[in-house]
This record gives C-alpha cells, sequence and structure tokens, in this order.
C-alpha cells in the first residue's frame, strides 16, 4: 500500500487518519477502429495519475471545465468504472480495502458505506416507484430493514429533507426539481454512508433552488458526520460548500489545497483562469487573463503540460516536460506547474 504520508494533512482535519486515499489513478478508454475499440489504435487518458486523500468529515471539491476529467475520476471511486490503474484505499470499519482492486462480488458489502448523488433529479428515479419505494430500496437490497423498520427510516428521513411521511405514496412526477433532488438525497443517506459522491448535483436545478438544496446538504453533513465528494464546476459552489479544493486539468489535478488558498490567492495559471472567468464577491482579486482556446483533447495531449497552449505565462520548460504535482512554498499547497520549481 502507498504511503499515506505523501499527501499532506488537511489543514484543521481533526482526524489524521484518511477515509481514503487515492494513488495514480488511471482511466483510458481505447479509440473506436472500424466500429471496434481497438488499444491499438490510441487511448483517450481520461485520468491520468491522480492522487489526493480525504479525510473524515472533510468536503473535497473537484472542479475544472467539462472534460476535465471530473466525473470520470469519481466514477472510477465509487467503482462506477473500473480503473485502468492506481489505488483506491478506503477504510471500512478496522480494515482498508482497495476498491479498485475487488472483484463485484467483494464490493458489494461496502456499498451502502459509499453511495452517490447524481446530476439529473429527473433521470435518476424510476418514475414507476413511488418516493417510499425509492427511499427505501437501498435497505431491501441489502437487507438491513423490513416492515414497520423500513417504514419509520424511511419516513424519518423524509422528514430529514423537508419533505411529509404522506409524501411517501407519491410518484417523482409529481415533485419539482428541488424536492426530486432531494429525494435522491434520502435514497443515498438512507443508508447511513461513510463516503458521498455527489456528481453536479445542483446543476440542473435553477439559482434559488441550488441555494436551498446546498443548505440541506451542508447541514445534512454536520447531522450525519458525512464525507463527501463533490464534483462541480461552479466555483461559487464550491467555495461554499467544500473544505478543500482539487483543480482538474486534463485528467489530472493541477492545484489542490484548501477552500480559503484556493479562493484567496490561487497559483495555478489554470486555477487563476477559472478565477477569471467568473464573477467573484471581490473581483479586484481576479487574474486578468481570459481562458482561451478549448480543453486539451485527452486521446492526443500536448507535450509537456498540457495546459501549456492556453497559458500566458508559459515558457520553454513547459512545452518540453510535464510538471509534477508538489508543495508550493513549503505549504500544504500542491501545484503542478514550473513556475514553482526550486
Amino acid at each position: 500500500m502507498s504511503d499515506v504520508s505523501a499527501i499532506p494533512v488537511a489543514p484543521g482535519a481533526a482526524n489524521p487518519e484518511p477515509l481514503l486515499w487515492v494513488r495514480h489513478l488511471r482511466k483510458h478508454f481505447p479509440f473506436r477502429d472500424g466500429g471496434r475499440w481497438r488499444e491499438a489504435a490510441g487511448v483517450i487518458r481520461a485520468v491520468e495519475d491522480v492522487t489526493f486523500d480525504l479525510r473524515p468529515g472533510e468536503t473535497l471539491g473537484l472542479v475544472g471545465e467539462s472534460g476535465s476529467g471530473k466525473t470520470t475520476t469519481v466514477r472510477c471511486i465509487v467503482r462506477a468504472l473500473t480503473p485502468t490503474g492506481g489505488e483506491v484505499w478506503f477504510r471500512a470499519g478496522d480494515r482498508v480495502v482497495d476498491l479498485a482492486r475487488l472483484s463485484e462480488h467483494a464490493l458489494k458489502p461496502l456499498r451502502p458505506a459509499i453511495q452517490m448523488i447524481f446530476q439529473d433529479p429527473f433521470s435518476s428515479l424510476n418514475p414507476r416507484m413511488t418516493v417510499g419505494q425509492i427511499v427505501g430500496e437501498p435497505l431491501v437490497i441489502h437487507r438491513l430493514a423490513r416492515g414497520s423498520e423500513l417504514n419509520d427510516r424511511v419516513d424519518d428521513m423524509l422528514r430529514k429533507i423537508g419533505l411529509k411521511p404522506e409524501h411517501r405514496i407519491r410518484y417523482p412526477h409529481t415533485f419539482s426539481g428541488g424536492q426530486r433532488q432531494r429525494i435522491g438525497i434520502a435514497r443515498a443517506l438512507i443508508m447511513r454512508p461513510s463516503l458521498i459522491v455527489a456528481d453536479e448535483a445542483v446543476a440542473a436545478l435553477d439559482v434559488s433552488v441550488q441555494a436551498q438544496v446546498l443548505n440541506l446538504l451542508k447541514d445534512l453533513q454536520a447531522e450525519f458526520k458525512l464525507t463527501c465528494i463533490f464534483v462541480s464546476h461552479n466555483l461559487a459552489v464550491v467555495r461554499h460548500l467544500c473544505n478543500r479544493v482539487a483543480v482538474m486539468y486534463a485528467g489530472r489535478i493541477v492545484e489542490l489545497a484548501d477552500t480559503t488558498a484556493i479562493f484567496g490567492d490561487p497559483r495555478h495559471p489554470y486555477t487563476q483562469a477559472l478565477h477569471a472567468a467568473v464573477l467573484l464577491q471581490d473581483p479586484d482579486r481576479a487574474v486578468a487573463f481570459d481562458l482561451a482556446g478549448e480543453v486539451a483533447d485527452p486521446g492526443n495531449l500536448p507535450p509537456g503540460c498540457a495546459f501549456h497552449p492556453r497559458c500566458p505565462r508559459c515558457f520553454a520548460s513547459c512545452k518540453e516536460r510535464r510538471p509534477e504535482l508538489r508543495p508550493v512554498d513549503g505549504t500544504d499547497r500542491l501545484a503542478a506547474c514550473h513556475l514553482y520549481e526550486t
């Protein structure tokens, strides 16, 4: 197993032992050639050498443009996709297991501890099931409750998300988008998981509803002592919810730091460009350059730093050698940029 101490402890973390640590995670997809998937035709490097840790009670934000590898990363972690390589160590009770190497049979007992909240509240709920059946289904599948106990746990969870127990007999189409997402959250939390992965959980909602759902997530995280990975392209959402932020570009993490540092003093040019592209609460601190061009093609990455064709601070080394993720200025902040090499 890789050395956990290789990644700095998150500032203010109450427990130095990680719940999850990811080491050199990779996910490659072969090109389609003549109707068949062939590795020889080349690969799309959707995720390449991603390393981070997550400690109990933390919320880590994964941010970046579309195509940066955020969703593929979390799908590998929850094993919706099988990683091409790397390790995904998860603390399950008194043992630590590598999720990347487990068979589907071995994964099943761990599923209750790792739950996912999906982006689209309209398609993620079965329209043929009532709310009570949807929320209680994980308990039934894993044989954790039945009868009156099942009903009581479902009713209690509905109250916690702001719905009424009598809503259990209604179907998803009778609820608004925000209410449907609350139902999706209830379905994930009914198992009392130790890790929640939220993939763009509020992206499909109106702005006013987003705020309500985010506040609900924050309250539930405190109540259930949840550990979360929150995927989003919306920096304002990440700033509100997350303790630390990992910025991804072309399948790699290019900057990783606590939220205050990322938003107060971004170091990597890509992180700075993301700040410049949005309206911050303190716009005077935004870096004055635009994020021009397109995200690097993961099937045809440029040599050296993948961001260098778009970077206004690019110099010779950027075009020749890929920078490694390393500490900046002797702090817990990590950045993959030649600007900070000593």
